[in-house]
């Protein structure tokens, strides 16, 4: 009777693919990812502060709003980019 797999444990039907380190570029894509983070949390702070001083209606709140859009977004994508497991796709002779 052939076995099963249940999903507990490894799969043993897996493909066995070595996983390279996270490579410098990496590391430096998560470094700026953070940074845009950091930007976006002072643009928050900046647009409660021309919200408050201002105005809903001033054009300072619709800039540092588009702002957090714009650190939000690309921090995600730096973020994701950063961590992806990528394969070691280099050729092994």
């Amino acid at each position: 009777m052939p076995r099963i797999w249940h999903g507990g444990g490894s799969n043993p039907f897996e493909e066995r693919i070595s996983m390279a380190k996270q490579n410098r570029k990496q590391r430096v894509s998560v470094f700026f990812a953070y940074l845009f983070y950091l930007c976006a949390i002072g643009s928050i702070g900046a647009t409660a502060w021309f919200i408050w001083k201002e105005g809903g209606m001033s054009p300072k709140v619709a800039a540092f709003s588009a702002t957090i859009v714009f650190f939000v977004g690309a921090g995600i994508v730096l973020h994701v980019m950063g961590k992806a497991n990528l394969p070691d796709l280099r050729l092994n002779r």
